[in-house]
């Protein structure tokens, strides 16, 4: 029998291609995302996929919830739900997400990288260590931190606003001397659109009982573990939401202050 199509777009290293399939997530190779951050950034908020679906394509990686409430961090196969004031807990697998990006985890290059005082230095630091930039990569990083800032935005109610102007209530809490985990994606400046290009960096604790999307932050010397992930499999939303969403318009500005934590 034929189970029902469901839309996927399919980026391969070696060509590019569209198709209409549904693909099993392959352990190293292959990224899997819902939906777009353009999606995201002009207000669709809901969307159809849980969180126990979500991880069937992946036990790592970075996201959002339903009505832009918090932040998502998965990790070792477990979706954290990360509340305004940076309180984290398991989200429920009936739970969903209007965006997420996830992939299983198999590292194939570890960094050694000297400490950093910000998120930037520390950027500049891993990306020259990386194989290609035309490559997606999904990096993790368990360690010390002498501070980190973070931010989540709590739930948001209909009509919904865009998301840079939501920026504006995001709960900022800053953490000094702890241990924990940097969940970041890195994606090549061809996704412009569809998904952060360069680094995206979300954090759990050690304890895993709090975090949020990284605004800042130092580091002591560390280890960056890194997965290079040459397939990119994208669901689109089957909303109404999201059909009539303006996805022509560049949104690179909003998208700008919307990582760095700036209203515009």
């Amino acid at each position: 029998m034929m189970r029902t199509m469901k839309p996927y777009l399919i980026l391969c290293s070696a060509a590019m291609l569209l198709a209409l399939a549904v693909l099993p997530a392959q352990a190293g190779q292959k990224l899997f995302q819902y939906s777009t951050i353009d999606a995201l950034l002009s207000g669709v908020y809901d969307g159809d996929l849980t969180m126990g679906e979500l991880k069937s394509h992946g036990g790592f990686g970075l996201g959002t919830l339903n009505a832009l409430d918090g932040e998502l961090v998965v990790l070792d196969g477990v979706a954290f739900h990360v509340v305004a004031g940076g309180k984290a807990a398991p989200a429920p697998d009936s739970a969903r997400t209007p965006f997420a990006t996830v992939t299983e985890f198999d590292e194939d290059t570890i960094l050694k990288l000297s400490p950093a005082n910000s998120l930037a230095e520390f950027n500049e630091k891993l990306v020259k260590g990386l194989p290609s930039r035309n490559a997606f990569y999904a990096i993790r990083i368990d360690g010390r931190f002498p501070w980190i800032k973070t931010r989540a935005i709590p739930a948001q109610k209909k009509p919904y606003q865009p998301l840079a102007q939501l920026v504006k209530k995001q709960v900022i809490v800053k953490y000094t001397n702890l241990k924990g985990t940097l969940v970041g994606l890195w994606s090549p400046a061809f996704v412009k659109g569809m998904n952060v290009p360069g680094f995206h960096w979300h954090f759990l604790t050690e304890d895993r009982t709090a975090g949020g999307h990284v605004l800042d932050c130092s580091t002591t010397s560390v280890v960056a573990r890194i997965d290079q992930l040459l397939e990119l499999a994208v669901k689109l939303p089957g909303s109404k939401e999201f059909a009539g969403a303006n996805l022509e318009q560049d949104r690179d500005a909003e998208l700008h202050s919307v990582e760095k934590g700036t209203a515009q």
